[in-house]
């Protein structure tokens, strides 16, 4: 059985909605029309001039994700571990012979190693900060291969266009692959927010999240800016990628 969608009529007089069934403004008193409203021999009201029609909500813009609560996010451990096995390391060899300190030409193999190493206390901070948070709330939506393409994309990638760009390559830390992790997983909440959605997500959170890491590179040397835009660069395509694969029937 269907229903008449809900009708309402403008006041002309004071721009109120109003229902189409009376004669005058119950808000100002202006007169609306002459007669009530005709009812067609089915029963069914007829639609009053200017009336307009409620539409229903449009559909969603964005899928939900469906997320584990109870999985363990092995990959985003992964990566803390070896970032605190490389704490106890630097005790024994020097930053210089695992960081990017010169052209990869000779070390190439220091874009992984790279990421690991930390010399300053507050970016360390920050930086495993936001993976352990970005990476775990990402693997719980999408599994453990979207952290470890960002780790290869925004990680090593990042160290690697820091290596190439850079006349002076100097670089620490996992500012490229946090940044990633943190695009990649606001990609679906900017979507929703752009649409009107509603949104779980703390948007404003990860904002300055996001603004901590990249000032790094200001107050630090070794967080490269090179290395952290390509990270959020990486996020988002990874992230706009996961998304159109989930809205995918």
């Amino acid at each position: 059985m269907s229903t008449e969608p809900d009708l309402f009529v403008i006041c002309k007089n004071c721009s109120s909605e109003v229902s189409p069934y009376i004669t005058e403004c119950p808000y100002c008193g202006h007169r609306l029309r002459k007669r009530a409203p005709k009812i067609e021999r089915s029963g069914q009201v007829k639609r009053p001039r200017g009336a307009r029609v409620r539409r229903p909500p449009r559909a969603p813009a964005m899928p939900s994700f469906d997320i584990d609560e109870t999985r363990r996010p092995y990959a985003t451990l992964a990566l803390l571990g070896l970032s605190l096995f490389f704490i106890l390391l630097v005790v024994f060899v020097d930053r210089a012979d695992l960081g990017i300190v010169s052209h990869l030409s000779d070390d190439p193999w220091k874009v992984v190693t790279s990421v690991f190493v930390y010399r300053n206390g507050w970016y360390e901070f920050a930086a495993l900060l936001a993976i352990g948070v970005y990476g775990w709330r990402l693997e719980l939506r999408h599994g453990p291969a979207a952290v470890v393409a960002l780790f290869v994309l925004g990680g090593v990638g990042g160290m690697a266009a820091a290596g190439a760009l850079d006349n002076t390559p100097f670089a620490y830390g996992g500012n490229g692959l946090a940044l990633g992790l943190l695009c990649a997983w606001a990609v679906p909440d900017l979507l929703r927010a752009r649409a009107g959605e509603d949104h779980e997500g703390d948007l404003l959170g990860t904002l300055v999240m996001a603004v901590l890491l990249l000032a790094m590179s200001a107050a630090t040397e070794e967080a490269s800016i090179i290395a952290g835009a390509t990270g959020a660069i990486a996020g988002l395509v990874v992230g706009m990628a996961l998304t159109r694969a989930v809205r995918q029937p």
